[in-house]
């Protein structure tokens, strides 16, 4: 998405006399690395502050780098922190990476954002909108402030209609608002060279044991879930049903993941090394993707078992750049463990072949956003992807309810939220 003159984006610095201010991009904490390393790559003349961290330095020193720099790389983090700082100053442009971090109007870090000043704006992101039209409308208000009108105008005339009502007309209607904002590549646009990507689902199979326990866990969950939908709601149930669904997920993947279980194997365990062998074997590099960090720990001790070379990147890694670099430079290393939180966007690892995505989400786009880590410019060689599904669990039902989405959601919506859109009969149907 732009505000204006995005196809000239840093012109000024290299073509005009008089230099511009600094531009701040404001990113995630673990997109800092890459974004300098890219900076150095493509355009060695720009000069790079980074103000993140504990060693941010003086407000003179910030004032002498707006002034001295081309580009201050900063994080959503800092800018909540520093925004009474920031917000003194003009930038040229103001670029915001993953803009989907400022989605909730309401938050801090929205908040924040809009307190700056600059010149141009300019958001960047692959996923506009995660769980409602009004992430749209907070990047939006962002870039043009009022264009949409206010929140709750935006919510009367857009966001009920459609969301609710599956109203067409206002659906035409928006997206012609939005059309002269909104530059939308896709990887195909603009990789048509990109060598192919090949995906399978992997069924595996639970251990007796786990198969036991399971079933058991179920039935407990699914009447506590009950008792609560009827009691107070689904709404209101929240919690108690995303504790269920979390619980399940975790027996699915590895009892091992739960402390109060007795020791029992995983099916899904042993079918995802079976397959590692092989990678490893033939030489080939692999990124192995989770939402839980316990389910790469698990991983992690049998590799090291293995005594397999590894890396392995969470929301705990302090050394990130060192531990991206070993991955994709040494020959040896061939397995990355990444949590999807830590490492699911923004990396550029493609050194890998192999995409193992070991336990699925509500949310396709962001296991999309995981498997663009290997497949995306710069590849060259084929890139295959392996899903793995515990068969007769909450997985499965996952990817069924992902795939009786309506039309519109697939249009506008890919939720992050399984509660936002769902039914009671939808929820007990998990619980089958």
């Amino acid at each position: 998405m732009a505000h204006d003159g995005q196809l000239s984006l840093f012109d000024s610095f290299e073509t005009q006399v008089k230099k511009q201010y600094a531009s701040l991009i404001v990113l995630p904490t673990s997109l800092v690395h890459n974004w300098e390393a890219e900076i150095q790559k493509f355009t060695p003349s720009l000069s790079i502050y980074k103000h993140v961290g504990q060693q941010r330095r003086s407000d003179e020193q910030l004032a002498e780098a707006v002034s001295a720099y081309d580009v201050i790389l900063t994080t959503y983090g800092t800018v909540r922190n520093d925004v009474e700082k920031l917000s003194k100053f003009k930038f040229f442009y103001l670029i915001l990476d993953e803009s989907q971090y400022i989605k909730n109007p309401q938050s801090k870090t929205y908040k924040a954002i809009m307190k700056l000043t600059s010149e141009h704006r300019l958001t960047l992101t692959g996923t506009p909108i995660e769980n409602s039209l009004s992430d749209l409308w907070s990047q939006l208000n962002f870039l043009n402030k009022g264009m949409l009108g206010n929140l709750a105008f935006f919510r009367r005339f857009f966001i009920n209609p459609i969301e609710k009502g599956n109203d067409v007309k206002q659906q035409e209607k928006l997206m012609i608002l939005i059309n002269p904002f909104v530059l939308r590549r896709t990887k195909e646009e603009v990789a048509k060279d990109l060598p192919p990507l090949m995906e399978q689902v992997i069924i595996c199979e639970m251990e007796e044991k786990q198969q036991r326990t399971y079933e058991s866990e179920k039935s407990v969950i699914r009447n506590s879930i009950l008792v609560g939908i009827d009691k107070d709601g689904i709404k209101n149930s929240a919690m108690i049903i995303l504790r269920g669904f979390t619980r399940l997920r975790q027996l699915a993947n590895h009892p091992g993941m739960l402390e109060d279980l007795e020791e029992s194997g995983s099916g899904k365990f042993e079918e995802i090394f079976r397959m590692l062998e092989n990678v490893v074997a033939e030489k080939h590099k692999v990124l192995i993707f989770s939402s839980f960090v316990k389910h790469l720990e698990l991983i992690r001790e049998r590799i090291e078992s293995e005594k397999w070379k590894y890396s392995m990147l969470t929301g705990q890694t302090a050394n990130r750049s060192e531990v991206i670099s070993r991955f994709q430079e040494d020959a040896e290393n061939h397995i990355f463990l990444i949590s999807m939180k830590a490492g699911g966007v923004g990396l550029n690892l493609t050194s890998a072949g192999y995409v193992f995505i070991i336990d699925p989400w509500w949310n396709p786009a962001v296991e999309n956003q995981a498997i663009s880590r290997a497949h995306r410019i710069g590849q060259n060689k084929p890139v295959f992807v392996y899903r793995f599904i515990t068969q007769g669990s909450i997985e499965e039902k996952i990817q069924q309810l992902q795939k009786r989405k309506s039309s519109l959601a697939e249009k506008f919506i890919n939720s992050n939220n399984p509660l936002q859109e769902i039914s009671r009969e939808e929820i007990m149907n998990l619980f089958e």
